[in-house]
Protein backbone atom coordinates (compact mmCIF):
# COMPACT_ATOMS: atom_id res chain seq x y z
CA UNK A 1 0.00 0.00 0.00
CA UNK A 2 2.98 2.17 0.58
CA UNK A 3 3.26 3.12 -2.98
CA UNK A 4 -0.17 4.02 -3.78
CA UNK A 5 -0.27 5.87 -0.66
CA UNK A 6 2.25 7.97 -1.27
CA UNK A 7 1.28 8.92 -4.46
CA UNK A 8 -2.30 10.01 -2.94
CA UNK A 9 -0.47 12.04 -0.45
CA UNK A 10 1.55 13.77 -3.52
CA UNK A 11 -1.55 14.63 -5.30
CA UNK A 12 -3.19 16.16 -2.33
CA UNK A 13 -0.64 18.10 -1.28
CA UNK A 14 -0.26 19.09 -5.29
CA UNK A 15 -4.11 20.39 -4.68
CA UNK A 16 -2.68 22.77 -1.42
CA UNK A 17 -0.18 24.00 -3.19
CA UNK A 18 -1.72 24.73 -6.55
CA UNK A 19 -4.26 27.01 -4.31
CA UNK A 20 -1.29 28.55 -3.10
CA UNK A 21 -0.50 29.29 -6.90
CA UNK A 22 -3.98 30.35 -7.89
CA UNK A 23 -3.46 30.91 -11.65
CA UNK A 24 -5.60 32.08 -13.60
CA UNK A 25 -7.30 30.50 -16.33
CA UNK A 26 -5.72 31.37 -19.87
CA UNK A 27 -3.45 34.03 -18.97
CA UNK A 28 -0.07 32.20 -19.40
CA UNK A 29 -0.25 31.63 -15.93
CA UNK A 30 -0.38 34.87 -14.17
CA UNK A 31 -1.89 34.81 -11.05
CA UNK A 32 -5.25 36.23 -10.83
CA UNK A 33 -6.61 39.16 -8.44
CA UNK A 34 -9.00 38.47 -6.06
CA UNK A 35 -11.55 41.10 -4.06
CA UNK A 36 -12.55 40.39 -0.78
CA UNK A 37 -14.38 43.01 1.58
CA UNK A 38 -13.94 43.47 5.03
CA UNK A 39 -16.20 43.37 7.38
CA UNK A 40 -17.27 42.81 11.37
CA UNK A 41 -20.53 41.88 13.25
CA UNK A 42 -22.00 44.79 14.62
CA UNK A 43 -20.08 47.92 13.91
CA UNK A 44 -19.42 50.21 10.68
CA UNK A 45 -16.40 51.38 12.26
CA UNK A 46 -13.90 50.39 10.03
CA UNK A 47 -14.85 49.14 6.03
CA UNK A 48 -12.63 48.12 3.27
CA UNK A 49 -11.51 46.20 0.24
CA UNK A 50 -8.49 44.47 0.32
CA UNK A 51 -7.02 42.93 -3.21
CA UNK A 52 -4.97 39.73 -2.85
CA UNK A 53 -2.86 38.23 -5.58
CA UNK A 54 -1.31 34.89 -4.30
CA UNK A 55 0.79 35.72 -1.18
CA UNK A 56 0.56 39.56 -1.70
CA UNK A 57 -1.57 41.75 -1.05
CA UNK A 58 -1.33 44.49 -3.82
CA UNK A 59 -4.55 47.09 -2.64
CA UNK A 60 -5.94 48.08 0.37
CA UNK A 61 -8.71 50.33 0.66
CA UNK A 62 -10.02 51.41 3.86
CA UNK A 63 -12.71 53.58 5.28
CA UNK A 64 -11.88 54.21 9.53
CA UNK A 65 -15.12 56.02 11.29
CA UNK A 66 -13.16 57.38 14.53
CA UNK A 67 -15.40 56.98 17.65
CA UNK A 68 -14.81 60.32 19.24
CA UNK A 69 -15.57 62.61 16.50
CA UNK A 70 -17.28 60.45 13.86
CA UNK A 71 -14.68 62.07 11.41
CA UNK A 72 -14.12 59.50 8.35
CA UNK A 73 -10.70 58.87 7.28
CA UNK A 74 -9.71 57.29 3.64
CA UNK A 75 -6.19 55.68 3.28
CA UNK A 76 -5.39 53.06 0.46
CA UNK A 77 -2.32 51.51 -0.65
CA UNK A 78 -0.17 53.35 -2.72
CA UNK A 79 -0.24 52.52 -6.30
CA UNK A 80 3.69 51.28 -6.21
CA UNK A 81 3.31 49.00 -2.54
CA UNK A 82 2.61 45.66 -2.59
CA UNK A 83 2.49 44.13 1.15
CA UNK A 84 3.59 40.51 0.86
CA UNK A 85 1.87 37.69 3.13
CA UNK A 86 4.62 35.64 5.05
CA UNK A 87 2.43 33.85 6.18
CA UNK A 88 1.39 32.28 2.76
CA UNK A 89 4.52 32.40 1.10
CA UNK A 90 6.01 30.24 4.54
CA UNK A 91 2.95 27.74 4.01
CA UNK A 92 3.44 27.28 0.30
CA UNK A 93 7.32 26.66 0.65
CA UNK A 94 6.54 24.05 3.44
CA UNK A 95 4.10 22.39 1.11
CA UNK A 96 6.29 22.57 -1.84
CA UNK A 97 8.71 20.56 0.23
CA UNK A 98 6.69 17.75 1.61
CA UNK A 99 5.88 17.38 -2.53
CA UNK A 100 9.64 17.16 -3.17
CA UNK A 101 10.17 14.72 -0.33
CA UNK A 102 7.25 12.76 -1.67
CA UNK A 103 8.54 12.92 -5.72
CA UNK A 104 12.02 12.78 -5.31
CA UNK A 105 13.02 8.99 -6.07
CA UNK A 106 12.95 7.57 -9.13
CA UNK A 107 9.83 5.75 -11.14
CA UNK A 108 10.58 2.26 -10.52
CA UNK A 109 11.95 3.12 -6.83
CA UNK A 110 10.91 0.04 -3.93
CA UNK A 111 10.99 1.07 -0.55
CA UNK A 112 12.95 -1.74 1.62
CA UNK A 113 11.96 -1.04 5.06
CA UNK A 114 9.23 -0.13 7.10
CA UNK A 115 11.64 2.46 8.77
CA UNK A 116 12.58 3.95 5.70
CA UNK A 117 8.62 4.77 5.01
CA UNK A 118 8.39 5.78 8.56
CA UNK A 119 11.36 8.37 8.21
CA UNK A 120 9.84 9.76 5.19
CA UNK A 121 6.19 10.10 6.75
CA UNK A 122 8.05 11.57 9.56
CA UNK A 123 9.39 14.17 7.47
CA UNK A 124 6.62 14.82 5.25
CA UNK A 125 4.13 15.62 8.26
CA UNK A 126 6.76 18.25 9.97
CA UNK A 127 7.07 19.79 6.54
CA UNK A 128 2.65 19.69 6.58
CA UNK A 129 2.91 20.53 9.97
CA UNK A 130 4.90 23.61 9.62
CA UNK A 131 2.22 24.87 6.41
CA UNK A 132 -0.88 24.47 8.36
CA UNK A 133 0.49 26.15 11.60
CA UNK A 134 1.67 29.52 9.50
CA UNK A 135 -1.70 29.58 8.33
CA UNK A 136 -3.44 29.13 12.05
CA UNK A 137 -1.06 31.02 14.31
CA UNK A 138 -0.30 34.64 13.38
CA UNK A 139 2.77 36.09 14.51
CA UNK A 140 2.82 37.59 17.82
CA UNK A 141 3.95 41.19 17.99
CA UNK A 142 4.55 43.98 20.53
CA UNK A 143 3.46 47.66 19.24
CA UNK A 144 6.74 48.78 18.72
CA UNK A 145 6.92 46.19 16.51
CA UNK A 146 3.70 47.16 14.45
CA UNK A 147 4.25 50.85 14.62
CA UNK A 148 7.67 50.59 12.69
CA UNK A 149 6.94 48.55 10.08
CA UNK A 150 7.37 49.01 6.51
CA UNK A 151 3.37 48.12 6.91
CA UNK A 152 2.60 52.19 7.72
CA UNK A 153 4.77 53.25 4.76
CA UNK A 154 2.20 51.75 2.31
CA UNK A 155 -0.31 54.19 2.56
CA UNK A 156 -1.40 57.07 0.76
CA UNK A 157 -2.48 59.77 2.16
CA UNK A 158 0.41 58.41 4.89
CA UNK A 159 -1.51 56.83 8.30
CA UNK A 160 -1.94 59.79 10.97
CA UNK A 161 0.40 59.21 13.74
CA UNK A 162 -2.44 57.88 16.25
CA UNK A 163 -3.20 55.22 13.87
CA UNK A 164 -1.66 51.35 13.59
CA UNK A 165 -2.53 48.90 11.24
CA UNK A 166 -1.59 44.82 11.21
CA UNK A 167 -2.75 42.62 8.38
CA UNK A 168 -2.35 38.41 9.30
CA UNK A 169 -3.46 35.46 8.71
CA UNK A 170 -5.99 33.45 11.04
CA UNK A 171 -6.87 29.75 9.52
CA UNK A 172 -8.75 30.46 6.48
CA UNK A 173 -9.30 34.43 6.82
CA UNK A 174 -7.25 37.59 5.99
CA UNK A 175 -7.74 39.87 9.13
CA UNK A 176 -6.83 43.83 8.95
CA UNK A 177 -6.92 45.33 13.06
CA UNK A 178 -6.69 49.04 13.45
CA UNK A 179 -5.19 50.45 16.61
CA UNK A 180 -6.46 53.58 17.96
CA UNK A 181 -3.70 55.63 20.34
CA UNK A 182 -3.23 58.47 22.41
CA UNK A 183 -0.64 60.17 23.72
CA UNK A 184 0.20 59.79 27.27
CA UNK A 185 1.21 62.47 28.82
CA UNK A 186 4.14 62.89 31.43
CA UNK A 187 2.35 63.46 34.55
CA UNK A 188 0.34 60.02 33.56
CA UNK A 189 2.88 57.72 32.65
CA UNK A 190 3.86 56.66 36.51
CA UNK A 191 1.71 53.63 36.27
CA UNK A 192 3.52 52.94 32.85
CA UNK A 193 3.73 48.89 31.79
CA UNK A 194 4.87 48.46 28.03
CA UNK A 195 2.42 45.62 26.10
CA UNK A 196 4.09 42.46 25.51
CA UNK A 197 3.97 40.66 21.93
CA UNK A 198 0.56 39.48 20.96
CA UNK A 199 -1.71 38.75 18.07
CA UNK A 200 -4.10 40.94 19.41
CA UNK A 201 -4.04 43.55 21.94
CA UNK A 202 -6.33 45.22 24.09
CA UNK A 203 -7.22 48.83 25.04
CA UNK A 204 -5.71 49.65 27.84
CA UNK A 205 -2.26 48.37 26.54
CA UNK A 206 0.88 50.91 26.33
CA UNK A 207 3.96 51.47 24.35
CA UNK A 208 6.98 53.57 24.11
CA UNK A 209 8.26 54.46 19.75
CA UNK A 210 10.06 57.69 19.03
CA UNK A 211 10.31 59.10 22.76
CA UNK A 212 6.67 58.92 23.17
CA UNK A 213 4.32 57.04 25.09
CA UNK A 214 0.77 55.87 23.77
CA UNK A 215 -2.13 53.91 25.02
CA UNK A 216 -4.03 51.88 22.58
CA UNK A 217 -7.34 53.61 22.89
CA UNK A 218 -9.52 51.62 20.61
CA UNK A 219 -9.06 48.46 18.49
CA UNK A 220 -11.08 47.36 15.64
CA UNK A 221 -10.67 43.80 13.80
CA UNK A 222 -12.05 43.52 10.87
CA UNK A 223 -11.79 40.09 8.34
CA UNK A 224 -12.71 38.07 5.21
CA UNK A 225 -12.75 34.69 4.48
CA UNK A 226 -10.58 33.43 1.46
CA UNK A 227 -12.10 30.45 0.28
CA UNK A 228 -8.86 28.65 -1.23
CA UNK A 229 -6.84 29.62 1.56
CA UNK A 230 -9.86 27.08 3.63
CA UNK A 231 -9.11 23.85 0.47
CA UNK A 232 -5.47 24.08 1.32
CA UNK A 233 -6.31 23.47 5.32
CA UNK A 234 -8.58 20.60 4.13
CA UNK A 235 -5.99 19.32 2.25
CA UNK A 236 -3.33 19.46 4.86
CA UNK A 237 -5.30 17.87 7.43
CA UNK A 238 -6.14 15.09 5.06
CA UNK A 239 -2.50 14.39 4.33
CA UNK A 240 -1.56 14.20 7.41
CA UNK A 241 -4.36 11.55 8.28
CA UNK A 242 -2.47 9.82 5.62
CA UNK A 243 0.62 9.94 6.67
CA UNK A 244 -0.27 8.42 10.32
CA UNK A 245 -2.57 6.06 9.02
CA UNK A 246 0.48 4.31 7.20
CA UNK A 247 2.99 5.13 10.32
CA UNK A 248 0.58 2.67 12.12
CA UNK A 249 0.27 0.46 9.51
CA UNK A 250 4.20 -0.12 9.61
CA UNK A 251 3.53 -0.08 13.31
CA UNK A 252 1.55 -2.70 13.39
CA UNK A 253 3.86 -4.93 10.93
CA UNK A 254 6.79 -4.02 12.83
CA UNK A 255 6.12 -5.01 15.74
CA UNK A 256 5.49 -8.99 14.59
CA UNK A 257 9.09 -8.59 12.64
CA UNK A 258 10.63 -7.63 16.01
CA UNK A 259 9.76 -10.81 17.46
CA UNK A 260 11.17 -12.88 14.29
CA UNK A 261 14.33 -14.76 16.05
CA UNK A 262 17.17 -13.07 14.12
Amino acid sequence: QVDASVLTMSSLEQEASHRFALPSSGSGGAIKQENFVLSTLGTDQVKGVLTLQGDALCQADINLKMPRNNQLLHFAFREDKQWKLQQIQDARNHVNQAIYLLMNRDVNYQFKTGSEVLKLMDAVMLQLSRARNRLTTPATLTLPEIASSGLTKMFTPALPPDILVNFYINLNKLCLTVYQLHVLQPSTTKNFKPAGGSILHNPGAMFEFGNQRYEVSHVHKVECVVPWLNDALVFFTVSLQLCQQLKDKISVFSSYWNYRPY
